[in-house]
């Protein structure tokens, strides 16, 4: 049995006094022992904490214990070590920023697009009438992606909806949206509707459950995701590697911010040219001042500049 476990989740549920529900969630954390990160919204819960099973069991057990999160859905790992170095729990306007001005025209517990389960997006995403569409930022899908998905030029989500127009030529095919846990689709998803895209879907519990209940299969190279580990295995069927390195063209699957905290860009680059420029990405960004010192993992806790 391993040591530590990893809980990836969300929830689109009501929350009265979000600001006060966070300072009490974060000392709750830390009273089991977790680290992570949680987004606290007034529409819910966004989170990935880390520690012993023990601990992760107990904060299962709380979360569904209270009746807006009765339905939470946990993508547990095993790992070795804790995938957080610290836990950080804060109050947001969202638990996924949308950019919108107008928030309310999208509303995850009212309508969003049709779940499917891991294996019914397997047996759907090669038909003829079919799109798979991924919502996530360009360094994510630069790390991987499934075959044949469009993918967007955003840097954010928030830059999500100025995309639409992008899409309109897909509005009478089935669209299949996906993300690395599910909650960015609930809002994808929506915005979709919302523009009058009338078949739409979404790959329920992301990435990461497919990968457990589906092999991964057609999902090509490695899953971003947002704690110490970077890059996570996905497909056991078939497995590719498709990034580059930023700096050389080299195929490689190692993700790494930046060194220099100023500039903290995140890009896939080969380790020798990782030891070559001591964890940056450009000679100008080894040579800062503020640079900080490489370990090899190319993950940095977050400080303040």
């Amino acid at each position: 049995m391993k040591k530590y476990q990893t809980l990836l989740y969300y929830c689109y549920s009501r929350i009265d006094n979000a600001e006060q529900f966070a300072a009490d969630h974060l000392a709750f954390c830390k009273s089991v022992g977790l680290t992570g990160r949680i987004i606290v919204a007034d529409e819910g819960l966004n989170g990935t904490v880390s520690g012993t099973p023990e601990a992760c069991q107990t904060y299962m057990e709380a979360i569904h214990a209270d009746s807006r999160f009765a339905h939470t859905e946990f993508k547990i790992d095993d790992v070795d070590t804790p995938s957080f170095i610290k836990m950080h729990c804060r109050y947001k306007a969202e638990i996924v920023h949308s950019g919108l001005r107008d928030t309310s025209i999208i509303d995850p517990t009212a309508r969003t697009g049709k779940h499917l389960e891991p294996v019914d997006f397997m047996k759907m995403k090669d038909e003829e009438d079919v799109i798979i569409l991924d919502v996530r930022s360009n360094y994510e899908h630069n790390l991987g992606k499934f075959k044949n998905a469009v993918t967007l030029d955003i840097e954010n989500f928030r830059d999500f909806p100025e995309k639409i127009n992008e899409l309109a030529q897909y509005k009478n095919k089935k669209v299949l949206t996906y993300c690395t846990g599910g909650i960015k689709c609930e809002k994808a998803s929506a915005l979709l509707l919302h523009h009058g895209f009338k078949d739409v879907y979404q790959l329920h519990g992301g990435i990461i459950k497919y990968g457990k209940e589906a092999g991964g299969k057609d999902f090509e190279g490695k899953c971003y995701v947002f704690d110490n580990r970077v890059a996570v295995d996905v497909n056991s069927v078939n497995p590719t590697v498709v990034s580059t390195c930023y700096n050389c063209g080299t195929t490689t699957a190692k993700m790494i911010n930046c060194a220099n905290p100023e500039c903290n860009e995140h890009i896939t680059q080969c380790d020798a040219c990782g030891k070559q420029l001591d964890g940056a990405c450009s000679a100008a960004c080894q040579a800062h001042p503020r640079k900080r010192f490489y370990d090899g993992t190319g993950y940095y806790v977050k400080v303040p500049l």
